[in-house]
């Protein structure tokens, strides 16, 4: 029987067509099938002659009767043609909707196992993660191998678990590798076989069991039913019962979940307990998390009886002290600085004390308790010990003179010396000695072993090797090569030691991954190649073809991609658009260029189809276009976006970062390492004005320089500037007064000479150049006198002008001003007279003008009349007084002011 696709390509039917068909006459195919691989148009037309020529006898009404029946069968076979490819084309997705189906079941199937324990939980399913694993590989087939077969347990074989590691075997497996592990160590230690009970091991974990623990019966995971039925809404080999296992650690609860696999989740029963330390305040607490700590300091006295437990609150018992102290040694003579947890100790000093016998000394080292007797006292024996004697602890014990008859090291012969003090010698008597092997013998002193060179042709216990050691006494050695026997696996070899028997099964994991290697299935080594790749759900992660970072959402997969659908989102070279048409990496594209025929007789060929990167499409998206000083943006189509003048200044800022360019709107080309748009470029005009920054507050110069960026040069023009006395001129550098602050310039503006100025009280400040007034704290000493101006006396110029001291008179002073007081009044007595005189002189004068005397009587009366001292000489006197009297006002005023 062919297939399907190759009857599909023989219609041997006519070319006539039924039901209106206008298909080549050699076409039988139904209406809408596909061509059968590898048939051409024109090979059916040479089917369809050859037909027209074989049925040409027949007739009319036979042929067609012939022709439909050929056309039906073609007609089915193409339909079947076309729903195998269909399902070949929705495998995966039901394949997926199958996996999804039996996972919904799967959970359920979970839920309902570990119902009984987050009800007692409260819904907390942290704890159950390594219970879940095996439960999922329960489920998984071909997760849960045999290592010793190393083949699928199905649901429907009869297994058993191991106690240590949970690993499943099948059940004749585990039975026969019990069987053979006994015989084989019964066979090497026993002396009569078969007699004593050895113990087996767990293939994988070496887990011992008795020999009476050998499985004979298929029971479930919790042991309570035996030959448990399969039931496809429970765990594999479960029984559905509660599994009601003791936890490990015992805490007196049992297991709440349905008949698992695996090892059994931690107690989730609430119990209340207390901390460590038994000082906190009992808690409800998970049971399998009860012990506690409070965190606080423990306080529990140490075994040294000095300390106390710093420590927080912990389990189990204290730890040993960590102090040091000063301790006393065994003999208590001696005191040193030790550990608490350590106290007791021997210094190096031996013990001295006298015996009870008074002649001899303890010799021991630093030792508690008394020394006891004298170790010389009572009955002694001889070095040899036949002899007992009696004596003093003062004499020593003679020998006996006797033979000394100790047996020697070789445990054949006797001493033959006298009785002597100190070890026997060795045995030097010639015996005959047989070697290990017991195969020769010789004449040898007695102390020395006779080893001969042959080599023991045994076999050791893995019964591969021989033993090949040197006068072997029958007792071989186990084998110390290793094994290195292939494994089951047959990719390992066996790492153990030369063993009889079977070796263990390799204990090697071998991940089977899907394609893309995020969905991971470990099987035991061996089962890889068998393996079916386990499904992946991930999205597929195999490389784009086309441009695109990655492809379309679909799921890991073996074999090539579809092909891709996405939008092209190629950036044009020539104007950056993204291109909107669909990905044209891969298309498919008829050749136009036809092959040059050999003749007329050679049928030309099909087109046929090339994969070709079509180039994207012209962009025609209106986009933005900047002018050439980039200082307006016009909508411009993209083919014919160029930039343009906008006929406006430039207005970049010059390289001075002064001026700006006021050229035309023109092609700006950015200088090296300058990203800013608003900087100039090398077409740009260079600024020619000169500096015309602001100085600093303080400077009227100008900058000398052209027009420049940054900041201007200090400015050192010297400026003359008067001091602060306004006496001498200072000429001093620009920047440095106009830089300088309010001390700096009044250090720049001091001449360094005395102040100048005059004080209130009329003296010169003493202070160096200085701005502002004079600071009022005179010192120079000044001369104070009483008011008579007699007594003088010599102060500070502050105090006197503030009066806080003042010069009186004394009695001498008092005794001078009377006598100037009678002085002054006789004075002015006699000036009044002098005036009473002078009145009278001048009113006769004044008569006789009056009444005509005569002038010799006028001379006689002014030579009559002379002047006094007083009016001779007042003028002289008055003056000088008076200058004085102001002057003592004047001073008498400025102080007091």
């Amino acid at each position: 029987m062919e297939p399907a696709w190759r009857q599909a390509g023989r219609g041997r039917g006519r070319g006539r067509a039924v039901g209106g068909d206008t298909r080549p006459s050699g076409d039988n195919r139904a209406p809408g099938a596909r061509k059968p691989p590898g048939t051409s148009t024109g090979q059916a037309e040479q089917f369809g002659r050859v037909a027209d020529s074989a049925s040409g006898a027949l007739p009319d009404v036979k042929r067609v009767h012939e022709s439909q029946n050929r056309f039906s069968e073609i007609h089915k076979a193409n339909q079947a043609v076309a729903q195998k490819l269909t399902a070949d084309q929705n495998f995966s997705s039901s394949e997926d909707e199958w996996e999804e189906e039996n996972i919904g079941k799967h959970g359920k199937i979970l839920v309902s196992t570990f119902t009984p324990y987050t009800d007692q939980a409260g819904g907390d399913v942290t704890e159950l993660e390594r219970t879940r694993q095996f439960l999922n590989d329960a489920f998984q087939s071909g997760a849960i191998t045999c290592l010793i077969c190393i083949a699928s347990v199905k649901r429907n074989q009869a297994m058993w678990s191991c106690k240590g590691c949970y690993c499943i075997f099948h059940l004749p497996c585990i039975q026969k590798w019990a069987k053979d592990c006994v015989f084989l160590v019964s066979s090497v230690t026993d002396d009569d076989f078969g007699k004593k009970e050895h113990p087996w091991a767990c293939p994988k974990c070496r887990h011992e069991y008795k020999n009476f623990e050998t499985p004979t019966r298929y029971t479930c995971y919790c042991g309570k039913v035996e030959d448990p039925p399969l039931d496809p809404w429970l765990v594999p080999h479960s029984c559905g019962q509660v599994c009601e296992k003791d936890f490990r650690p015992s805490c007196g609860h049992s297991c709440l979940l349905l008949c698992h696999p695996g090892p059994c989740p931690p107690c989730p029963k609430m119990v209340t307990v207390t901390c460590f330390c038994k000082r906190a305040k009992p808690i409800p607490r998970r049971c399998s998390s009860k012990a506690w700590s409070c965190q606080k300091t423990c306080g529990n006295m140490l075994l040294c009886g000095q300390h106390k437990c710093d420590r927080p609150c912990h389990a189990g018992e204290c730890p040993l002290c960590p102090r040091v102290s000063k301790q006393k040694c065994l003999c208590g003579a001696s005191v040193s600085e030790r550990l608490c947890a350590s106290p007791a100790w021997q210094c190096d000093r031996v013990c001295g004390k006298v015996f009870p016998c008074g002649y001899h000394t303890c010799e021991i080292v630093c030792h508690s308790g008394s020394c006891g007797d004298c170790p010389r006292s009572g009955n002694r024996v001889c070095p040899c010990g036949k002899s007992k004697y009696y004596l003093p602890c003062t004499d020593d014990i003679p020998t006996c003179g006797d033979t000394c008859d100790k047996l020697l090291d070789c445990g054949l012969h006797k001493c033959s010396m006298r009785c002597h003090r100190g070890p026997c010698e060795t045995c030097r008597q010639e015996v005959e000695k047989q070697c290990r092997c017991g195969k020769y013998s010789r004449h040898m002193p007695c102390h020395k072993e006779y080893i001969c060179e042959s080599k023991c042709p045994k076999m050791r216990n893995c019964e591969r090797h021989q033993c090949k050691r040197k006068c072997c006494s029958g007792n071989c050695l186990p084998c110390d090569q290793h094994c290195n026997r292939s494994l089951g696996c047959r990719n390992h070899k066996c790492p153990s030691l030369c063993h009889r028997g079977s070796c263990y099964p390799c204990p090697e994991m071998i991940n089977v991954k899907c394609n893309c290697g995020g969905t991971v299935l470990s099987v035991p080594c061996g089962r890889e190649k068998t393996t079916k790749p386990p499904k992946c759900k991930e999205p597929c992660r195999n490389s784009p073809t086309c441009h695109h970072p990655k492809r379309e959402s679909h799921r890991c997969h073996f074999g090539t991609c579809p092909p891709c659908r996405q939008i092209c989102q190629k950036v044009l070279s020539k104007c950056g658009h993204i291109c909107p048409a669909l990905c044209h990496d891969e298309v498919m594209i008829k050749q136009t260029e036809k092959p040059q025929l050999a003749g007329p007789w050679e049928q030309p060929s099909e087109p046929t189809s090339v994969l070709t990167a079509l180039p994207c499409a012209p962009c025609k998206v209106p986009i933005a276009t900047m002018c050439l000083g980039q200082h307006e943006i016009s909508p411009l189509p993209c083919h014919i976006a160029v930039p343009f003048s906008c006929k406006r200044p430039c207005g970049r800022l010059l390289n001075c970062g002064n001026h700006t360019c006021m050229r035309e709107c023109h092609i700006v080309t950015v200088m090296d390492n300058c990203e800013s748009k608003e900087k100039a470029g090398r077409e740009c005009q260079q600024c020619e004005e000169s500096c015309s920054k602001e100085r600093l507050q303080g400077c009227s110069h100008p900058c000398l320089l052209p027009c420049h960026p940054g900041d201007c040069p200090p400015c050192t023009q010297m400026i003359r500037v008067k001091c602060h006395c306004k006496i001498t001129s200072l000429f001093i550098e620009c920047i440095k007064m106009s830089a300088a602050d309010e001390d700096t310039k009044k250090l720049l503006g001091s001449c360094k000479n005395q102040c100048p100025k005059l004080l209130p009280c009329g003296h010169r400040c003493k202070e160096i150049c200085h701005p502002g007034i004079c600071q009022i704290s005179c010192n120079q000493k000044v001369k104070l006198k009483c008011p008579c101006k007699r007594i003088k006396k010599e102060v500070p110029c502050l105090k006197a002008s503030d009066g806080q001291i003042l010069v009186e008179c004394d009695d001498v002073c008092n005794e001078i001003k009377k006598k100037a007081a009678e002085i002054k009044e006789a004075e002015e007595r006699a000036a009044l007279e002098e005036e009473k005189q002078k009145q009278q002189a001048e009113l006769e004068a004044f008569e006789k003008r009056f009444k005509g005397r005569r002038k010799k009587n006028k001379r006689r009366d002014d030579t009559e009349t002379e002047e006094t001292f007083w009016q001779k000489y007042q003028k002289y006197i008055m003056v000088p007084v008076c200058g004085i009297v102001l002057a003592v006002t004047a001073i008498y005023l400025i102080q007091s002011f």
